[in-house]
């Protein structure tokens, strides 16, 4: 919720003061305003602070700008209602512009702007502060911490042992039940400990309402098999913590008037604790930020005829441009006008010296689809999290190319031997752009020394008291050549607060990505048998998301990210206001 306030507005009346009131949009993909809603108008103040407030939905996967207009009611629409108020009746005071982001990640979450003309004219000045205030609209913030052990469970599987994983209902008032959580699926094990599990008061309503557990055999095709059920409150699960006692599961009899069978599978509480359960919004907003880190693949990945095609016409169209002296025709593609701006020099009128074969190749090679498709992917993701990052100096790497012929699977983007930052995400992209010029594109395609050079910094914050959490955007168009040393890197990483976002271009097979990308519910393993502690991978084919058309490539990638952040803030008991967040994590730091 919004809540809206001006100081210092003009005043349009003769005989008294404005009657002020705001109206606040969003603005679409395409340009265009949507209304969200208008304050009400109070009559004579220059300095209002309404009462009506402003209900917008907090979407962190995408940038959602918010315009403010500011208008001037004439008396003689006071008995109007605002929503049937035609604005062209109305006197503009003034309007403002600003993203939600910013919003929500400043100090109590309250930004002042300035009000201006419209369109972002500035030729009347002093039009005013308009000041935002928004508010978090929870249930409850309350949730009950539970870690459920189970013993003697049957057996259900022929040549191995159970699969066992907990789904918990909450039963509604027309008998029938809403499951509201479920627990990890633990392999081959039937006395098996599962890890925390967390329910909001919003899941389960009151202590006292009814609860069905139910335990199943995991199987790959879907068709679990009930292992056994029982039915118990929030207040019947804190008595088996409290007297150390077990709750005998059930199976209902495949007869139909027949009795249930008591089994001697039972159900233990291990921990039950009580807690105040954090927003996202809660942690950005007390100081905490997300750093955004880039790596971008320099691999070698293409068809031999089709770069013969494509450095062909690109000689015949830089030619043609140098003979005619003119600038680009209206029909050549963005990527094409990319392509000829890295081999083609305005300044001395002539083609760089790399239009001769193997430079050419190492050269060209990404531009017509890892070009644009990188771009897209830093752009969208990089003006969604700049919000969140105060200095924008960005980490940016490549990987699997050549320097100097010196094959580099970790390297500076901006070319620098020792400073890895640049400066926003503009910044970014003129460091790649550059790095083309400069880097032959080589390979194989290895992800763990930029995984471990993320986590490394990752761990070092740790061990300085800094309220950051690490996010490395990976863009890659091959195949990895190092899969295992990947699972090491990320199962180490998964105890740093870090999540990396992975983009597939072009038409590779991704399937190694799925399996880090882990959405099957099984974690990753490492090559010592650690599992990793928490999915901190989001993999996104890119040619499925621009074919779908539905979401941006931000979206896709972003989704999971605040999950991924509040089970770090949580497992760790990381609070907004901790003023120490080392002392639960800085064991963690000496792994890198």
């Amino acid at each position: 919720m919004l809540s809206l306030s001006a100081s210092r507005l003009r005043d349009r009346d003769i005989f008294s003061k404005s009657d002020p009131m705001v109206v606040v949009y969003t603005k679409k993909r395409d340009g265009t305003l949507e209304e969200l809603g208008r304050t009400e108008a109070i009559m004579n103040s220059l300095d209002p602070a309404w009462i009506k407030k402003i209900s917008v939905a907090y979407h962190f996967e995408i940038v959602q700008p918010l315009i403010f207009h500011v208008y001037d009611v004439d008396a003689k629409f006071h008995n109007l209602p605002v929503e049937m108020l035609k604005l062209n009746d109305a006197e503009f005071l003034g309007e403002s512009s600003c993203a939600l982001s910013e919003i929500v990640t400043k100090q109590g979450q309250i930004l002042t702007l300035d009000l201006h003309n419209r369109n972002g004219n500035r030729g009347l000045k002093n039009l005013g502060k308009l000041t935002v205030h928004a508010e978090e609209t929870v249930d409850s913030k309350n949730a009950i911490e539970i870690i459920f052990r189970c013993s003697h469970l049957e057996n259900k599987d022929l040549l191995s042992k159970s699969d066992p994983f907990l789904r918990i209902s909450r039963i509604v008032e027309n008998g029938g039940s809403v499951p509201i959580c479920k627990t990890e699926v633990v392999d081959n094990n039937l006395n098996p400990i599962w890890r925390p599990l967390c329910l909001t008061t919003k899941q389960f309503v009151s202590k006292d309402n009814p609860l069905v557990i139910e335990c199943f055999d995991f199987n790959s095709s879907g068709n679990h098999v009930l292992i056994g059920k029982l039915q118990k409150s929030v207040a019947d699960l804190e008595k088996l913590h409290v007297q150390k006692t077990g709750a005998s599961f059930i199976l209902p009899s495949s007869a139909r008037h027949g009795h249930e069978k008591v089994l001697k599978g039972q159900l233990f509480v291990d921990q039950f604790c009580e807690k105040q359960l954090y927003s996202f919004i809660d942690y950005v907003s007390s100081g905490f930020e997300l750093n955004f880190m880039v790596a971008v693949d320099f691999t070698l990945q293409i068809d031999i005829l089709e770069l013969q095609i494509l450095c062909t016409t690109l000689i015949l169209l830089a030619n043609s441009m140098l003979t005619n002296r003119r600038g680009f025709p209206s029909t050549i593609s963005a990527q094409m006008k990319m392509l000829i701006s890295i081999v083609f020099q305005p300044s001395s009128g002539i083609l760089v010296s790399s239009i001769d074969g193997i430079r050419l190749f190492g050269v060209l090679i990404p531009v017509v689809d890892m070009i644009e498709k990188c771009g897209i992917a830093i752009m969208e993701v990089g003006e969604v999290i700049q919000f969140y990052d105060s200095d924008r100096r960005f980490p940016a790497w490549g990987f699997g190319g050549r320097i100097n012929g010196t094959l580099s699977h970790c390297f500076n983007l901006n070319g620098s031997a020792s400073g890895i930052e640049v400066e926003g995400v503009q910044g970014i992209m003129a460091a790649y752009a550059s790095a083309l010029n400069q880097v032959a594109l080589s390979g194989p395609t290895l992800f763990g020394p930029v995984i471990n050079n993320a986590a490394e910094i990752a761990g070092q914050c740790l061990s300085c008291n800094s309220r950051k959490y690490f996010v490395l955007l990976i863009i890659t168009d091959g195949v990895l050549t190092d899969l295992q040393e990947t699972k090491d890197a990320l199962v180490r990483a998964s105890d740093l607060p870090l999540s990396i976002l992975i983009v597939g271009v072009g038409g590779a097979d991704f399937k190694q990505m799925e399996i880090l990308d882990a959405d099957n519910g099984c974690r990753l393993e490492s090559s010592t048998g650690r599992v990793a502690t928490r999915d901190i991978v989001q993999f996104v084919p890119m040619r499925e998301v621009l074919a779908g058309g539905q979401t941006s490539v931000a979206q896709a990638l972003l989704e999971e990210l605040p999950g991924q952040f509040l089970t770090y803030m949580r497992n760790r008991d990381i609070t907004p206001g901790a003023g120490n967040i080392a002392q639960t994590s800085a064991s963690y730091a000496s792994i890198y």
